[in-house]
């Protein structure tokens, strides 16, 4: 290829980058265009300068000189803006093409996966016909365009009755379909009545959201749907195999017929052999995702048959293959095809992949969360339907089991038992995600014949072969899977973030220096042990011994009602708790909390809470208590914050509460919103803030700051901040016991 002008698609991808480094690097005579689209603010040819500073290029910025490897930039590559949605116009000189971008995705949106993987080759080959140019083309496809069938796959044009132009228009219009049948009145009433009974706590915005949400949602699961059964009525497995076999009727129909075409189909690409250096990867591959929840004991069982083939190839393998395949043009209107994989020549069955990464991973094991060594699940490769059978009960038991602890009081306890179904959740999740996707691939029994490629191999000059090869009889899988492949999948390896407690707070020298820093704390729950109800009793108790039993009774018959309340919402439970105060002065109740009950307010405050105030106030931020309480009760806590805001009860014109709420209370979106418009008045960084609180209600402020933390959270808070990456602490040391302050009152010394 001396001398040719080599336009690449996908060359920020996983192949096309390894493509373009090759030219670079192997090929000084080529010049190449790249077609790049622009992301964000960041322009297509900043891009391909970001891009060359990647693991992948390396060794030959090294071998030349970041200098010259500038200069060759600059003089061999042309950045051609633009995408395959929309391809520009291309130059009239084109010796070469190579189409490596596509959308690899198992489980994408029908009409996404159409609009790259068959839209996409009509718009390009449309744009090569009218820049003059007559180049080979080398279309860049996959195996697994042989879709459910067993046997042979011959490396020659599918056969297929699919028109491709009838498909790519009913995919187009699925969207439409799909957000019309969204809209339906009774599918709007069931995401509305879903998210009610899930997010009505947090407030009227956090439903109307999470009911937007599931509605598109809706949508999207519709699309994958439509492409997943469109995909298997037609004899594929997914809408990547059937929309790239499709690509490929594209390329020649709209090019192969009349031109020279070379079409080669990779096998599962992972990572380098050899160049640029043994394990190279860029990113999670096909079976990297499966490697890595097997490692993490996340996958106890998997519906694979043992003797199937994994058809693995080292992404050098297929660089060298497409250029050597670019440098071998075919006749017009007779393409080339090439398959390029390993099972033929070289199998690697599904058992003896397990049997190598378990041995991996107990030599190297990986830890969890807390910690503890995983001890890797030993397979024996159960037939499909029982091991749905086993994900669908145990779906229902996890689901049932979530139930019955939404319903239960938050403790350390609950947070335990939620942490032990949030773990068993996310591994049934993925169980089911990778027994759907991969099941087809673990199952196959379809061998890819590799004679054309074979052939193409041995046509290389000998002292070609080794860096410009592509002979899979060379890999020794037992090395390349344990010594290359396994220790470079990305992030494998990397410790996790946070445990299941989540991540303690930063310690006080941590905390950041800065004077337009808030920290927002919530009382109930939160710094303080007690709540609303308790206080109200105490108070009770100190009317004298003839009221005491009626106290006792009335807090304990109000206790379901005042629960069901705080579960439905919190400004209703502030609000039928303060009833009870009506009739009462707010002089003599001011004076009550101040001279008998201020001692037990301070004492049912957290130990840790009370650190964590100090710490920020030390640090110089704003300490500010938020809460639905009356300001009554929280006026002795008043020298521990710079500020207090509190709810006030509504007073008659004798001094006298009506048990009516001066002002709705802060609470959920309403504290938000003043938490948002404090910020603005006051010149607050709430990205850089902290607050907390402990309910899920407190969900929509929370979300506000930068630095949010759960403190002895409800289930569904506690579920909400796992999902969220926030810390999660328990406070719970008192300098008393919480019927401290009633034994008081019995014995008359409050």
């Amino acid at each position: 290829m001396d001398g040719a002008h080599i336009l690449i698609t996908g060359a920020t991808g996983f192949v096309g980058q390894a493509v373009l480094e090759k030219l670079l690097s192997a090929y000084p005579t080529t010049t190449v265009t790249v077609l790049v689209r622009p992301r964000g603010q960041i322009s297509g040819e900043d891009r391909i300068k970001r891009l060359i500073r990647k693991p992948v290029f390396a060794s030959w910025r090294e071998s030349v000189g970041d200098e010259a490897a500038d200069r060759e930039l600059a003089r061999r590559v042309n950045v051609l803006e633009g995408d395959l949605g929309d391809v520009p116009d291309l130059p009239g000189d084109l010796d070469v093409v190579v189409h490596s971008a596509s959308t690899v995705s198992f489980d994408l949106p029908i009409n996404e996966a159409f609009a790259s993987n068959v839209g996409g080759p009509v718009g390009l080959y449309e744009k090569i016909h009218a820049s003059g140019s007559d180049p080979h083309v080398v279309h860049v496809s996959t195996c697994y365009v042989a879709g459910l069938r067993k046997g042979v796959s011959e490396e020659t044009s599918l056969e297929h009755e699919v028109d491709w132009r009838v498909e790519l228009d009913s995919a187009r219009a699925s969207l439409d379909r799909a957000e019309q049948d969204s809209r339906n009145p009774r599918r709007l009433a069931a995401f509305l009545s879903t998210a009610t009974a899930e997010h009505g706590r947090a407030g009227a915005q956090a439903v109307s959201e999470a009911a937007e949400e599931a509605r598109n949602s809706f949508v999207r699961e519709s699309l994958v749907d439509a492409g997943r059964n469109r995909a298997r009525t037609l004899g594929w497995p997914d809408v990547y195999t059937f929309t790239k076999a499709l690509g490929e009727r594209v390329a020649e129909t709209s090019w192969g017929a009349e031109h020279r075409l070379s079409v080669v189909r990779p096998t599962i690409i992972e990572s380098a052999f050899r160049h640029p250096y043994p394990g190279w990867i860029d990113g999670f591959k096909v079976a990297d995702p499966l490697i890595a929840a097997y490692g993490r004991g996340m996958l106890p069982e998997f519906p694979a048959v043992a003797d199937s083939i994994l058809d693995v190839i080292p992404v050098d393998f297929v660089v060298n293959a497409i250029l050597a395949a670019a440098a071998t043009p075919p006749e017009p209107s007779a393409p080339n095809y090439y398959q390029v994989g390993s099972g033929l020549t070289n199998p690697l069955r599904f058992g003896r992949l397990y049997e190598l990464v378990r041995e991996y991973f107990e030599a190297n094991p990986l830890s969890d969360a807390e910690g503890v060594v995983v001890k890797v699940p030993r397979w024996t490769f159960p037939h499909g339907p029982a091991v749905e059978r086993s994900i669908t009960r145990r779906e229902q038991l996890v689901k049932s089991a979530d139930r019955v602890l939404r319903r239960l009081p938050a403790s350390d306890r609950t947070r335990s038992w939620s942490s032990t179904l949030y773990k068993a959740g996310r591994d049934l999740r993925t169980l089911r995600k990778f027994t759907d996707l991969y099941q087809p691939y673990t199952q196959t029994e379809v061998i890819f014949d590799d004679r054309n490629t074979r052939t193409l191999h041995d046509a290389l000059p000998e002292d070609r072969k080794v860096e410009h090869g592509f002979d899979v009889a060379e890999i020794d899988w037992q090395v390349y899977l344990q010594d290359v492949h396994i220790p470079n999948v990305p992030g494998l390896l990397r410790e996790r973030r946070s445990s299941s407690s989540g991540v303690q707070p930063v310690s006080a020298a941590a905390l950041p220096r800065r004077e337009d820093v808030v920290a927002v704390f919530d009382l109930q729950r939160t710094i303080a042990r007690s709540t609303p109800v308790e206080h109200l009793l105490w108070a009770e108790l100190q009317g004298g011994v003839r009221r005491w039993p009626g106290a006792m009774v009335g807090a304990v018959a109000s206790a379901p009602t005042y629960l069901t309340a705080d579960r439905r919402d919190r400004g209703e439970f502030i609000r039928r708790v303060m009833r009870r105060y009506a009739g009462r002065s707010e002089q003599e109740m001011r004076d009550l909390v101040a001279e008998r009950l201020a001692p037990s307010l301070r004492a049912n405050l957290h130990a840790e809470a009370l650190a964590r105030i100090a710490e920020h106030r030390a640090a110089g931020h704003r300490t500010v208590l938020v809460t639905g309480e009356i300001d009554v009760f929280v006026e002795p806590l008043g020298d521990l914050f710079d500020h207090i805001v509190a709810g006030k009860m509504d007073v008659d014109d004798e001094g006298n509460w009506t048990g009516h709420l001066a002002v709705s209370p802060l609470v959920g979106e309403a504290r938000a919103a003043w938490l948002v418009r404090a910020a603005r008045e006051h010149g607050w960084d709430l990205s850089s803030s902290f607050a907390y609180g402990d309910a899920y209600a407190d969900r929509a402020w929370l979300d506000q700051v930068g630095n949010p933390t759960a403190v002895n959270p409800d289930t569904d808070l506690y579920a909400y901040a796992r999902a969220k990456r926030w810390p999660v602490v328990t406070w719970s040391r008192t300098a008393e016991s919480r019927l401290a302050p009633v034994w008081r009152a019995v014995r008359g010394r409050a």
